[in-house]
């Protein structure tokens, strides 16, 4: 029989002898012992007592030095508490029914066998003994262990029967496959394929949840695929599924907008952890097909892709129950900014052009010039080598102007309240016009953001719309 060697932590002792004074048996399951055999970090345990979960919790904490605050869930039969950085989760082993419009279960108390082959996958079914007379011991009744070393996700029970019970664990599969770089068994695969319709009995929230964790994945084009090829990315994000495919006019076809897509968000994931980043790459070309036009001079063309997909991020994050806050802005500000470094790699280019972007960028340049190196994409190696020594001239110059102007989130010396003391004018359109004028100013170079200068510029532009200058304002 394979032993596990526990961590060295007293949590496992004290539920061990909670566990024996209450004459239950007890297990650590799932997770915690996947991740304890693949050498991965964990601090969540759970654990199933065949008996009473709660009162188990209720014993452990008691017998703890720091006497813990055992939160009780009495609906679910479960209870947590912390152990220093561990949450421990216990409950009752139980065999679970489900009905076919929701995927909350009925549940009963049953047997460890029970409670094993209602998991997810049988990676997720392997267990640890924590009983006097079996200590340490694995318990894996459905050859987690050699599907671990396989690297393979398989249900316990018939794939289809697990899936139309509770249809997030396909979700969940494409999740675990791209954290871990798992394959998914060919028939695991097929029943998502299957029963890819029952995702509609889940709630958006616990399907973006599980989104977020592939978006965060090593790889995570890798998951992205599996679920365009188990049709649920066309059900669940179907704007995204829509920029696969390549059409051909007289001869001349557009890259797959899917797998760029993909391909930026790859690259984008080897040089950050920002989730937000990583969905302003998925959704940096999302309004493509809307945009899609054939010239036979020209050949295709995707003009104002950036601006409509910008104007369609609001709805996007809506649908998908993504946040409509400040992240959802930052993504729509580098959607609609993420085609403006590519045009400034002419040696050409004007300190006005810069100015304009350190201006719209603000603290997000930095972010948006990431999404810009990830965008280049082409199979030619010279050609991406190319724009890339471009990029770095380009962010050379962003710093140089930038040292010189201080234009990052820079707001005009001269205010609208300055304006309307200056011209004895009510909050109104003309103070306005005369804001953009002097920001425009600025932003061209013709003027200083400095007091004086700017000052004068705006006695000149009142001057020329007519007003009196009734008040002189000094900084």
């Amino acid at each position: 029989m394979d032993t596990v060697k526990l961590p060295e932590h007293p949590i496992f002792e004290v539920v061990a002898a909670a566990a024996a004074e209450l004459g239950v048996d007890a297990y650590v399951i799932g997770g915690f012992v996947r991740d304890l055999v693949l050498k991965r970090p964990s601090k969540d345990i759970d654990v199933v007592c065949v008996g009473d979960g709660i009162a188990l919790a209720e014993l452990v904490a008691q017998k703890l030095p720091h006497k813990p605050k055992v939160s009780v869930f009495k609906n679910f039969g479960t209870a947590m508490l912390r152990a220093g950085e561990w949450e421990v989760e216990f409950v009752g082993a139980r065999k679970e029914s489900y009905r076919s419009e929701s995927r909350k279960p009925e549940v009963e108390q049953g047997t460890l066998e029970d409670d094993l082959q209602r998991r997810d996958f049988t990676i997720n079914a392997l267990g640890i003994s924590l009983n006097k007379h079996s200590y340490g011991e694995l318990i894996d009744r459905f050859n987690g262990l050699k599907d671990l070393k396989r690297k393979i996700l398989r249900t316990p029970l018939e794939p289809g029967i697990t899936f139309s019970d509770d249809p997030l664990r396909m979700m969940r599969a494409i999740r675990f496959a791209s954290q871990l770089n798992f394959d998914i068994d060919p028939d695991t695969f097929d029943a998502i394929t299957d029963h890819k319709d029952r995702i509609k009995i889940v709630s958006q929230e616990r399907i973006t949840d599980e989104l977020n964790k592939i978006v965060l994945s090593p790889v995570p084009s890798y998951g992205f695929k599996l679920l365009y090829a188990a049709q649920l990315l066309q059900l669940i994000f179907p704007k995204m599924a829509e920029l696969q495919g390549v059409e051909t006019i007289n001869g001349n076809s557009h890259k797959d907008n899917f797998y760029h897509t993909l391909q930026v968000l790859d690259n984008v994931a080897q040089v950050s952890d920002d989730l937000w980043l990583r969905w302003a790459a998925i959704m940096h070309d999302i309004a493509k097909p809307d945009t899609k036009r054939f010239s036979p001079k020209v050949g295709w063309t995707f003009h104002g892709h950036e601006d409509r997909g910008a104007r369609m991020l609001p709805k996007l994050f809506k649908d998908l129950k993504l946040p409509l806050n400040e992240h959802m802005k930052f993504v729509q500000k580098l959607v609609k900014l993420h085609l403006r470094p590519i045009a400034l790699v002419k040696d050409t280019v004007t300190d006005s052009a810069i100015r304009r972007l350190l201006f719209e960028a603000g603290d997000d340049i930095d972010a948006l010039m990431k999404l810009c190196r990830a965008d280049i994409t082409s199979k030619n190696d010279t050609k991406v080598k190319r724009y890339l020594q471009n990029f770095d001239k380009v962010e050379k110059r962003l710093v140089e102007v930038e040292e010189s102007d201080k234009l990052r989130n820079f707001q005009p010396v001269i205010t609208g309240e300055i304006i309307m003391e200056t011209f004895d004018l009510k909050p109104s359109k003309t103070v306005g016009e005369l804001k953009e004028m002097l920001t425009e100013a600025i932003l061209e170079g013709t003027v200083k953001n400095e007091y004086d200068e700017a000052y004068a510029f705006l006695l000149e532009k009142g001057k020329e719309l007519g007003l009196r200058h009734t008040h002189s304002s000094k900084n």
